[in-house]
């Protein structure tokens, strides 16, 4: 599926993928009470779709995705942030994955997802340093890095199968 080719066929799909994120990362989840937030696989399931389908399927798919799981989290103060971090998130990610030229699929993969990390380690960050504190802040840092870390791994882990996957079925 062309990144530019905005079909029904591909408005479906990213609805579903929407859909399928939002539900894996609410069955998937680890509250903490430190930062008002939680751990989830929500970041894994936004690398996945921005390394298959490019960076404005990511963003669509990361921004949609932490807007919607902040609404049925319960945490509607997030909601805006989360539809901007993950965002952003998606679509650096599936930006430097597709236009980076680097032979090596699995460090590209990788150094994809660590600008991916940053971008949402950094929003969030900003985004609980102006609801709350700096030191609400600073005590996101450690859980989302490993939220985000491990949504990398299970991306890189993953992506050969789905790529396997999309080749058999495209």
């Amino acid at each position: 599926m062309r990144e530019n080719d905005f079909s029904l066929k591909r408005l479906v799909l990213l609805a579903l993928l929407t859909a399928i994120n939002v539900v894996v990362s609410r069955i998937f989840i680890i509250p903490m009470p430190l930062t008002h937030g939680n751990i989830n696989l929500c970041d894994a399931i936004i690398y996945i779709v921005a390394l298959l389908f490019g960076p404005v399927a990511g963003g669509i798919v990361g921004g949609l995705s932490g807007f919607l799981l902040d609404l049925l989290g319960g945490y509607g103060q997030f909601m805006l942030f989360s539809l901007v971090v993950h965002g952003l998130e998606g679509f650096f990610v599936g930006l430097v994955f597709k236009y980076w030229n680097f032979k090596n699929q699995l460090v590209k993969g990788a150094i994809a997802g660590a600008i991916g990390v940053f971008f949402m380690v950094g929003g969030y960050f900003i985004t609980n340093t102006v609801l709350y504190t700096w030191a609400a802040g600073l005590a996101s840092l450690f859980t989302n890095t490993i939220q985000g870390v491990v949504g990398v791994v299970i991306a890189i882990v993953l992506l050969p199968s789905f790529q396997n996957l999309m080749a058999r079925y495209n």
